[in-house]
């Protein structure tokens, strides 16, 4: 049976606490809006949806995802366009992907009408919410979690799925420096490196640690068995310029998220008619390109950080610096030809935003 807005319960807040919020300044992931939806999973179905205000949850200590792991999530934004409507970009893409991690992390599907009928209720509920600065939007956190009370490893049979949103502002406000790391692994073939599991995140957090002491804001993950092959950043996926060819590491080998804007940019630049080449690429190559000046531009792509430019990469006890990124072509069309889309400034010749 399928979920229509209609079967959505709704509690409203008693009173918003929008007007507490100071939207001139907004940090990434400090405020949060006043509803989330909210959907429990038992004896194998999905229960009612529900939209109540933000809140607490109230969970055992033996919840199974606290000790086992079983959680994951997605990352989606919505913004307004000229005239105040909200436009979510590509939610159909992070529910497939969504389902994608569920299905390697032993969780059930979501229905496709809970998480797109229920993200569109929530949004439409929390629609002043939405910045209407430049460069802000509302993030969404749509993720599952395990919910059993049991101490014993075994796939639950209990999950809830939960959609919270969040006011926010660039993820970075200039161009990043990147430290390559070879020592430690995020990701094998055939292990979780493809999808948003909790794990694959907490595992990233000490050699994060060790690399912004050194004075460095991102890491660039090289492959398990050769420490060679450049693969995704911490928070990003990664595109480098050599020569007139744009190039990405390939994500055939189960390592490597299928990022949203990924996609995106790749669709843009290929209607561009530029060249774009997803493959193994080695540090080796990209150091080579640098040594011989065909090394243009570098940037991350993702829901939160958008277009990042790279400043510079620091591979062993050598940094490789970029030219300034203001004055980047590829990487600063793509920025304006994302931007335009998602604000509703320019055709969406793709279908990728859904209006609210």
């Amino acid at each position: 049976m399928g979920v229509s807005a209609m079967d959505i319960r709704i509690e409203k807040v008693a009173k918003s606490r929008l007007n507490e919020v100071d939207f001139g300044n907004i940090q990434f992931g400090k405020i949060y809006s006043d509803h989330m939806l909210v959907v429990y999973y038992d004896n194998g179905v999905w229960g009612q949806p529900e939209i109540v205000p933000f809140k607490e949850l109230s969970l055992s200590p033996a919840t199974t995802f606290i000790h086992y792991g079983q959680a994951i999530f997605e990352g989606i934004k919505a913004y307004k366009d000229s005239e105040g409507n909200p436009l979510i970009f590509r939610p159909r893409d992070n529910w497939a992907r969504m389902n994608g991690s569920a299905h390697r992390m032993a969780m059930p599907n979501v229905p496709e009408d809970i998480f797109i009928n229920g993200l569109r209720e929530l949004v439409n509920l929390d629609r002043d919410w939405i910045p209407s600065t430049p460069d802000t939007a509302l993030y969404i956190r749509p993720f599952m979690i395990a919910i059993d009370e049991f101490i014993g490893v075994k796939p639950a049979e209990k999950f809830m799925f939960i959609i919270i949103t969040s006011p926010a502002g660039p993820y970075y406000n200039k161009p990043v420096s990147i430290y390559v790391q070879d020592q430690y692994v995020r990701a094998f073939p055939g292990g979780i490196g493809f999808t948003k599991a909790a794990g694959n995140y907490g595992m990233s957090m000490f050699p994060t640690q060790e690399i912004r002491k050194m004075g460095y804001d991102q890491i660039l993950w090289t492959d398990g068995f050769e420490h060679k092959y450049v693969q995704e950043i911490g928070t990003m996926n990664v595109f480098f310029i050599i020569g007139d060819k744009v190039i990405t590491p390939d994500i055939q080998h189960d390592t490597i998220l299928a990022g949203v804007t990924r996609d995106s940019v790749i669709t843009l630049l290929k209607d561009k008619g530029v060249t774009v080449e997803e493959r193994l690429l080695s540090i080796d190559e990209i150091v080579e390109a640098h040594n011989n000046g065909t090394l243009k531009e570098a940037f991350g792509t993702g829901t939160a950080a958008s277009i990042a430019p790279i400043s510079a990469l620091t591979y062993h006890d050598r940094t490789m610096e970029l030219s300034d990124a203001e004055t980047w072509e590829t990487a600063n069309w793509l920025k304006k030809e994302m931007a335009d889309i998602r604000y509703g400034r320019k055709e969406d010749i793709h279908n990728w935003t859904l209006a609210v």
